[in-house]
């Protein structure tokens, strides 16, 4: 059975097939942050190619929260018509479309401790490597204004049409500096333990569900800092459980990041941390990590529990990746009546 073309829903947004685009940033939006014919044009093809739910790229909530100088932007209406015409263009060809919004913290490259009035913010002065500024340590009041950057991203995203919001609180950027160990050594409310460390995703949170309308909030997490003393799985699971009552509906399940460590990746990699997650909390997961063939794709449904199944590398190479897995996996679909022929 092609588990993967099965229909999902995800609260009350209903899936065509379980294969999700992971977010994966491009680089090439100009340094104003604003979407391009490219960006457009890179995500409706995976749309046309039968992907059930696309996630956009990284998309910052401030200018200093941008992990490159040329990251997609959402800290201004300004960006909403942009954003809007990827989200039409994508729902034009049969997919739903989710945003991830993210805040790069001590990760972003875009400057160095002060440039242009911009500071590099972190909940701790820890600077990720050798190489990188030490950041300011963020004050109450400015966790207060990046919770608040949150919420008007989230509300920004909901005009532009977007049906999922993803919260970015994985691979050592802002929100996952807070929930690690690792890179938090705060001693007030938002440091030490995890009730602690997880404060500001609960917070950023509640800002997020107060204007998206209903609709399904996902948070991708690092299920594994890869680093002795860092945060595990089990971890993970035990911060999520204490801020699931806000309105998680899903959790994106990654690793890694949070440190200069390099892991060891194999395909299905994120699986295992996937089933913990979901086994510990209760909520449904996507997860992935180099899968690459229609078989791999349908066993993470199939065999492995999980609800969805991520795919990155593999779909910046096979935007039709959904439609061939489809006839691989003899599964009944919708194909676009101009590519019939090669599909019969």
């Amino acid at each position: 059975m092609a588990h993967l073309f099965s229909k999902y829903t995800i609260k009350n947004l209903e899936l065509k097939n379980r294969l999700v685009m992971a977010p994966m940033c491009l680089f090439c939006a100009p340094e104003t942050g604003t979407v391009t014919d490219f960006h457009i044009m890179h995500y409706a093809a995976r749309a046309l190619g039968g992907t059930g739910l696309i996630t956009v790229e990284a998309t910052a909530v401030s200018r200093e929260g941008r992990i490159s100088a040329n990251d997609l932007g959402i800290w201004s209406d300004d960006y909403i018509p942009g954003l809007k015409k990827i989200a039409d263009a994508v729902h034009e060809y049969g997919s739903k479309i989710a945003l991830q919004i993210g805040h790069a913290g001590r990760k972003s490259r875009v400057h160095g401790t002060r440039v242009c009035g911009i500071e590099l913010k972190a909940p701790s002065p820890i600077a990720f490597d050798e190489e990188s500024a030490v950041p300011k340590e963020m004050t109450k009041r400015d966790i207060k204004d990046t919770v608040e950057e949150f919420r008007l991203a989230a509300a920004r995203a909901d005009k532009a049409g977007f049906d999922m919001i993803q919260i970015h609180a994985a691979h050592g950027y802002l929100l996952s500096e807070f929930l690690s160990p690792l890179t938090n050594k705060r001693s007030d409310e938002y440091g030490g333990n995890p009730e602690n460390r997880v404060r500001i995703l609960g917070e950023v949170l509640d800002a997020v569900k107060s204007v998206w309308n209903d609709k399904p909030i996902e948070v991708r997490v690092s299920a594994d800092d890869y680093a002795q003393g860092g945060n595990t799985a089990e971890d993970v699971a035990l911060m999520l459980n204490i801020v699931k009552h806000k309105g998680i509906d899903s959790v994106n399940v990654s690793t890694g990041g949070t440190v200069n460590v390099t892991p060891n990746t194999f395909p299905g990699y994120q699986i295992p941390h996937a089933k913990v997650i979901r086994e510990h909390t209760g909520l449904p997961a996507a997860a992935g990590g180099l899968i690459v063939s229609a078989k791999a794709a349908n066993d993470v449904i199939a065999a492995d529990g999980i609800e969805q199944v991520y795919v990155g590398r593999e779909l910046l190479r096979n935007p039709y990746f959904a439609l061939n897995a489809a006839k691989e996996l003899k599964a009944d679909i919708e194909i676009p009546r101009q590519y019939m022929r090669a599909f019969v």
